[in-house]
């Protein structure tokens, strides 16, 4: 397919779901050892995908494996409405890695009955079902069935209903006869007081409970996820005989090393080699990363990404990231939970050239690591802006209607039209660059004190401290705006999300459970509310519709200055109480009536709320040696044949 503008971005649409592609720009410009470093690196991408199918749900690759051995094998009438009851299904289970909401965390509701999945179960060959060892077909469907259609049974992958176990109520693979109490005290046993580099205990493990003791089941080569592991290993260790510079070497050795041990020093180890090469042009993301997956936001679901630099757009973060101090001086935070000095925050932006695990299908725009708090204080951070898939977002966007159905007159229309695009970059670069970079924990604090709410606490403070500076004159001054108006677009385009947009995204009836829903919803809420007495924002009717409307940008600006500081001073403190209140009272709970008309005007655009994407496919072309001698990209792949692909040729764990 040609790298034109004839580019198509949209690959096709389903639920609640549109699948995009992405253009992997200048990789052809590239040298062979970087293309080949790339497709290295992005086969160790692709080889740990089971992973995460099992860590979202102890059941998910079987029933995974059992839905594509009936799609594959189904010989009646695909157009009967139960077997494309079924397809869709599948389609979401490919791209949640599951059978839960990839962002919602609820369970599917299957649109086919269990009886036709029984008669179509019936058609398999028996050699080609999922059958565990000594395990009969019907034994299999008695386990399986009720986990995919009896709404009472797993219902939810992650819960964050304030007053349950969330251990004990939550579907992730995670833990194993575990109680809350019980995990919060094993690991809180782990941790060594006054400890300057305390490692992030749990990370790499499930949490099991045998003859009445707990005990780790480390993901590591010689344990759990092992054979998945062993592959990833492979491609790491042909990705090292490519490598860039001594420097990005080292980093792949060390992450060979703790894929090896489980050993989460190494972890560490390599995470400070990680973050400190900033001069390679491919860089990469593969492991045990972020903890969203996890209610108690320790244990870390896989992921991967491949990406190499862009020169000319990473000029902007490089602005940012040279000017981390200045931030960090003049945010409206106690200097008492100031950094005094600010090291090592490296910013770039980046082309993706492949997505893996808990980044594929739907994929973060902006990634700020590692995400230990002593080595962000002593070592710092590296960020990275996804430069092709905002682009590919905002190409598929163009012209849909969205625009013009919920943004309140022309004066904010021509606002977003003339600045968004600008906008929302430099929000998502200082949210990765200086946001999350920002800030310390006070000597003594444990850095899991906020539990639950820590990572809504955590995407809250990087949101702010972006918002907090896109009006401020140093942007203007350093080129990063255009003009003192450019912010508002941000301004009013957050705001509406938070307030309004963002709930198409939940099911009636529902709360908000994902960490960056709440967190906009809490800032959006809490500026509404607190800003009443002047007027600042305001929620209004126009035609029967409900509207955002900013009366006073500048005094939104003093509410997002209010709010970082007090949420700074929760993360410093440790305040568990405070977050708790904060969260539960702002970032919860919808308002029926609203959402239930924001989806009825929603549903009337045929829009997807939700978007991910399919991978391109990388193609090495060898010489008659054997040798790679270029690396060519094919976009033609459909979703389905990809997934079905990926389902054959990187299905490495054991059922």
């Amino acid at each position: 397919m040609s790298m034109s503008e004839n580019f198509n971005y949209i690959v096709e649409q389903f639920a609640d779901l549109q699948l995009l592609r992405y253009r992997v720009a200048g990789f052809e410009n590239l040298s062979l050892w970087q293309k080949e470093l790339i497709y290295y690196l992005s086969e160790a991408a692709l080889e740990g995908r089971d992973i995460l199918f099992d860590q979202n749900g102890k059941y998910n690759l079987q029933i995974r494996k059992l839905l594509e051995a009936v799609y594959v094998s189904y010989s009646g009438d695909r157009n009967n409405p139960e077997f494309q009851g079924l397809e869709v299904y599948l389609k979401r289970v490919w791209f949640s890695s599951g059978i839960y909401h990839h962002y919602a965390c609820d369970k599917f509701v299957p649109a086919f009955s269990p009886e036709f999945l029984r008669e179509c179960i019936e058609q398999v060959d028996v050699a080609s079902l999922p059958l565990k060892d000594g395990e009969s077909v019907q034994a299999m469907c008695d386990k399986l069935f009720p986990v995919m259609f009896d709404p009472k049974v797993m219902p939810k992958r992650v819960n964050q209903a304030d007053g349950e176990d969330l251990v004990m109520t939550s579907a992730a693979n995670y833990y194993e006869g575990v109680t809350q109490d019980e995990a919060e005290k094993f690991y809180a046993m782990q941790k060594v007081a006054a400890d300057p580099h305390p490692v992030m205990y749990g990370m790499n493990s499930r949490l099991v409970k045998k003859d009445g003791v707990l005990q780790e089941e480390v993901w590591k080569l010689d344990g759990m996820y092992g054979e998945a592991i062993q592959k990833i290993i492979f491609w790491l260790e042909k990705a090292e005989t490519v490598a860039e510079n001594e420097a990005q070497r080292e980093v792949i050795r060390l992450l060979i090393d703790f894929y090896r041990t489980g050993d989460l020093k190494t972890f560490d180890t390599y995470s400070i080699a990680w973050l400190k090469d900033t001069d390679s042009k491919v860089d990469f993301v593969n492991g045990f990363i972020e903890s969203y997956g996890d209610p108690l936001g320790m244990k870390a679901s896989w992921e991967s990404i491949v990406n190499f630099k862009d020169e000319e757009a990473t000029h902007r973060t490089e602005i940012i990231s040279q000017h981390a101090q200045w931030f960090e001086d003049h945010s409206p935070v106690s200097p008492s939970f100031k950094k005094e000095v600010v090291r090592g925050v490296s910013a770039k932006v980046i082309t993706a050239a492949m997505l893996g695990g808990d980044l594929y299908p739907s994929s973060a725009i902006g990634i700020n690591l590692p995400n230990s708090n002593w080595i962000r204080s002593l070592h710092g951070s590296k960020s990275v802006t996804i430069g092709n898939l905002t682009d590919a977002y905002n190409k598929a966007a163009k012209g849909n209607g969205f625009r013009e159905e919920f943004v309140y007159s022309q004066e904010e229309k021509d606002l977003l039209e003339k600045y968004a695009d600008i906008t929302g970059d430099l929000h998502t670069d200082l949210h990765e660059c200086v946001g999350h970079g920002s800030g310390k924990l006070l000597p003594g604090v444990d850095p899991d004190a906020l539990k639950a709410y820590g990572s809504t606490i955590e995407e809250a403070r990087a949101d702010l401290f972006g918002l907090y500076y896109l009006p401020d004159e140093k942007l203007v001054e350093l080129g990063l705006t255009p003009d003192k108006e450019a912010y508002k677009a941000e301004y009013y385009a957050y705001m509406m999300n938070g307030l309004l947009t963002q709930m198409v995204r939940i099911e009636p009836g529902c709360d908000l459970e994902e960490a960056h829903m709440r967190n906009r919803q809490l800032i959006a809420r809490w500026a509404l509310e607190n800003g009443k007495s002047k007027n600042v924002v305001e929620l209004v009717k126009k035609e029967g519709k409900t509207y955002v409307k900013i009366n006073d940008y500048l005094q939104l600006r003093r509410l997002f200055a209010a709010l970082l500081s007090e949420i700074q001073r929760i993360k410093s403190e440790g305040d568990y109480e405070a977050a708790r209140a904060l969260v539960e009272k702002y970032a919860v709970k919808l308002d029926a009536t609203l959402h239930e008309e924001i989806l009825n005007r929603y549903r009337s655009l045929h829009l997807a709320p939700y978007k991910g994407f399919v991978n391109p496919v990388y193609l090495p072309q060898y010489d008659a040696e054997g040798r790679i001698m270029d690396v060519k990209l094919d976009y033609t792949e459909g979703y389905t044949e990809q997934m079905l692909r990926y389902g054959r040729d990187y299905s490495n764990l054991t059922i």
